[in-house]
């Protein structure tokens, strides 16, 4: 009776044994999966990594000649993002390239089809039309903006097509739309935005601090307040 005892009890011992060392295994690797955000500055260019599908920040301008990098954090979806578009454009030549733009996803839970689009231009990017598609994108929000499922499919293609001169591999677009690497990017841009707390989209930020140009009403007034903030840097 006691030998039935202790084969029991070493049974139990050795479930017991093997689920906390699953368990301790499971821990391990869900810390090493998570991203250590502290470990970035999110100021500057943030180059691929293992937490962002190893898709590093997209770049506005010379990444190498910039002294100054200024941070967009913008949605597809959102319409003022698109009007904001042409003008962050043109902020590299503004400054004769001393300044870039460093572009972050941040997708606003209501917008139905935001996700869809910014994984159709990371998708576009891995083979090197990131900005072409980005800016197919924001010209045609409202043509894709509330499109079910297969016609954004067909409609993102269309555009994939003209942003690579129909050089690009269209398999491969539809294919790495849906790819864990494209997830883990707009999912890692996603975390970094909530860390700081960004308000809202299009929300531009210089040295860490969010640029205020809302008394800016035209394009002129815009360039004004950015010259006013970065040019100091600049000397």
């Amino acid at each position: 009776m006691k030998q039935k005892n202790y084969g029991v009890i070493a049974i139990f011992a050795v479930i017991i044994l093997a689920f906390f060392g699953l368990l301790f295994a499971y821990l391990v690797n869900k810390g090493q999966s998570q991203p250590k955000l502290d470990d970035y500055d999110f100021t500057a260019y943030i180059g691929p990594n293992e937490y962002n599908g190893e898709i590093g920040d997209h770049i506005k301008g010379d990444k190498d000649k910039a002294k100054v990098f200024v941070v967009e954090y913008a949605d597809f979806q959102c319409p003022g993002c698109a009007s904001l578009n042409t003008y962050v454009n043109k902020i590299p030549s503004s400054f004769d390239d001393k300044v870039a733009v460093i572009y972050r996803n941040y997708i606003m839970s209501y917008h139905q089809n935001g996700t869809a689009a910014a994984s159709a231009a990371e998708a576009a990017g891995l083979q090197g039309y990131w900005k072409e598609m980005g800016d197919l994108l924001f010209s045609n929000q409202a043509t894709w903006q509330y499109a079910d499922v297969d016609e954004r499919t067909n409609l993102f293609v269309s555009y994939f097509n003209t942003a690579s001169g129909n050089k690009g591999d269209v398999d491969k677009f539809k294919s790495d739309m849906n790819s864990k690497q494209v997830q883990k990017k707009i999912n890692f841009d996603q975390d970094i935005a909530t860390k700081i707390d960004v308000p809202g989209t299009p929300s531009l930020y210089l040295n860490g601090e969010r640029l205020d140009y809302s008394s800016a009403k035209t394009e002129e007034e815009f360039f004004k307040f950015l010259h006013d903030k970065i040019d100091p840097l600049l000397k």
